[in-house]
């Protein structure tokens, strides 16, 4: 096995065999049908299902979930040498311009394509892309106004298709790449942590008395350059769910957020004394270990790359030590990373009845 932690980093080298290459409905699973790994801070790990999600939350639990839907965020166009090219779009930015990556085919899928100064970019089904200046001081990103016929979104729903990257080596249907949260398109990719549920978890958890409320972060591309900051990306929290977090809370119980989006949102939200007010906007915000989230008392979450940035957010949510144990347990046991993979529960310690 080459996926292995280095000792007293968290740090590893992910191999195709812990790679999800397809849905898992492709191999006769349902959604629900991956694994479960849970991850006390003040414990082992413990191998579980996701069907079992809710016999590790408890009564008076609230689970945050992101009702952002996946867009068919991949365009194809040309460069003015007539390259052809795949333009993601990562997202809109104040002032009415877009956050795009300009990546080349690249063997059925794509790779990053450097460009050393702005072009205006032909698209295959009409219109134009005009990239105007690199984003910060990333090398991929690029800060671009479009020329269409019709709205970015439309032009989208139309022409475009999900996201994907070398590791699914074929193209699935947008459907395959929406959460049943889903409501208002707007992601560049799928908030996948939310994916492996299905009607029957959700009814469990209700059962159980576990309760769910939305927010809205509309999450951008996820192929980070090491050390890339997060961009901004924009939010909502409604008043009814900043209300129910906080009443949770102060009656004891625990804020479970559904993904990194929940996690980036609430942040954004939570003032030095952990409420949470409602509100919208762009946000910037990046959660380290030195910055952690006072309303946030859990992580749903899938299983991250060494150098993804997400990583410093699970670590400020479980503590470093109890990471590093929950990706040896999942390493050893076979789990499986992206976006159909399987997945992961942190919970903190500290908090709740």
């Amino acid at each position: 096995m080459t996926a292995t932690t280095e000792p007293g980093v968290l740090g590893f080298t992910l191999d195709p065999a812990h790679e999800a290459h397809e849905p898992p409905e492709a191999g006769g699973l349902r959604r629900d049908g991956v694994r479960l790994l849970v991850s006390p801070d003040d414990g082992d790990a413990v191998d579980s299902h996701f069907t079992a999600l809710g016999s590790h939350l408890r009564a008076g639990d609230l689970l945050v979930v992101n009702t952002s839907a996946t867009m068919p965020a991949a365009l194809d166009g040309r460069l003015p040498d007539g390259e052809p090219i795949i333009v993601h779009l990562s997202g809109a930015l104040p002032g009415e311009v877009w956050l795009v990556e300009v990546r080349r085919p690249d063997d059925g899928s794509t790779a990053p394509l450097w460009l050393d100064h702005a072009v205006d970019i032909e698209l295959l089904k009409g219109g134009t892309v005009r990239l105007l200046t690199r984003f910060s001081d990333s090398k991929r990103l690029w800060i671009a106004t479009f020329d269409l016929p019709v709205a970015i979104a439309a032009y989208a729903a139309e022409h475009g298709r999900p996201i994907r990257y070398r590791h699914v080596p074929r193209e699935w249907d947008l459907s395959y790449y929406q959460t049943i949260f889903a409501r208002e398109p707007g992601s560049a990719e799928m908030p996948s942590a939310s994916r492996p549920f299905t009607p029957e978890v959700v009814t469990d958890l209700v059962g159980q008395g576990v309760a769910i409320a939305p927010l809205l972060l509309h999450t951008g591309v996820s192929s980070l350059e090491g050390g890339e900051a997060p961009y901004p990306e924009w939010y909502r929290v409604p008043d009814t769910t900043a209300s129910h977090v906080n009443d949770v809370r102060h009656h004891g119980g625990r804020v479970i957020a559904a993904g990194t989006t929940v996690v980036r949102a609430l942040a954004t939200v939570t003032d030095e004394h952990g409420f949470v007010h409602p509100g919208q906007g762009w946000t910037d915000v990046v959660v380290t270990p030195d910055a952690p989230v006072g309303s946030i008392d859990g992580l749903l979450t899938g299983w991250h790359e060494p150098e993804s940035s997400h990583l410093q957010m699970l670590e400020a949510v479980a503590g470093r030590n109890a990471l590093q144990r929950a990706y040896r347990a999942a390493l050893d046991l076979g789990y499986r990373w992206h976006e159909f993979g399987d997945s992961h529960l942190i919970l903190r310690a500290g908090h709740g009845r």
